[in-house]
């Protein structure tokens, strides 16, 4: 008998550890298939809400945010390098110049969950591919649009969405309900609405968890 799992993935399309995370996540419903299947919906969560239009020097950022010297950053990399090849995904050697406001984005991604989850899907993978392979701007309109062209969505509609302030509310009170159900670190993994995945976990962990909650077995909490 197949179980047919709801996951919740809330990240932001800047966070490299969300790639790494999607990854894993989708080697493992690989692994599990066909006995368990999932209903994966992306939630939006800013790590930089006040991140203005222009962005900020990488390096500049992430030493104001945790300290990091570009020594300790260039490690980091390397081994958000090694885990995202592990999965699938190839992230630039040099990293990010900048780190930008992603809002709109998240704008775009509410909208294309309404118009299908392979859509959002595909949108989620364009955005994380442009930010963390190709070294784009999250924040650029004329990006943000060719990139909802690409994932099978109305270019013209994703024009006026970006136009406008539409979603925004939407997307507001999605971010503040998981901040207020206490999620402060992506990847958060939601399964059924009650089991927590936190972290770009390896596969193993995130098939453990699956093969767990399916079959009603007694489910652990996970962090990175």
């Amino acid at each position: 008998m197949t179980s047919r799992l709801k996951i919740d993935f809330v990240s932001d399309v800047s966070c490299p550890w969300c790639a790494v995370g999607l990854g894993a996540l989708e080697a493992a419903l690989e692994r599990v298939a066909p006995d368990v299947t999932a209903e994966l919906h992306f939630q939006p969560f800013e790590l930089n809400p006040q991140m203005p239009p222009e962005g900020q020097d990488a390096f500049e950022h992430l030493n104001q945010k945790y300290g990091s010297t570009r020594e300790q950053q260039a490690q980091s990399r390397a081994a958000i390098r090694a885990r995202g090849a592990a999965v699938g995904f190839a992230f630039r050697e040099e990293g990010r110049s900048r780190v930008y406001n992603t809002f709109d984005a998240h704008r775009l991604l509410h909208w294309a969950e309404l118009e299908g989850a392979d859509k959002q899907m595909a949108l989620k993978k364009a955005l994380l591919k442009a930010c963390h392979t190709d070294g784009e701007n999250p924040s650029d309109p004329a990006l943000l649009v060719r990139l909802a062209a690409e994932s099978g969505l109305d270019p013209q509609r994703a024009r006026a969405i970006l136009e406008s302030d539409e979603y925004a509310a939407e997307t507001r009170e999605r971010e503040r309900l998981y901040t207020d159900a206490g999620i402060h670190s992506v990847p958060a993994i939601i399964i059924d609405n009650q089991h927590l995945i936190s972290g770009g976990q390896p596969v193993e962990v995130f098939e453990r968890a699956l093969r767990q909650i399916a079959g009603a077995a007694p489910a652990t909490l996970s962090a990175a």
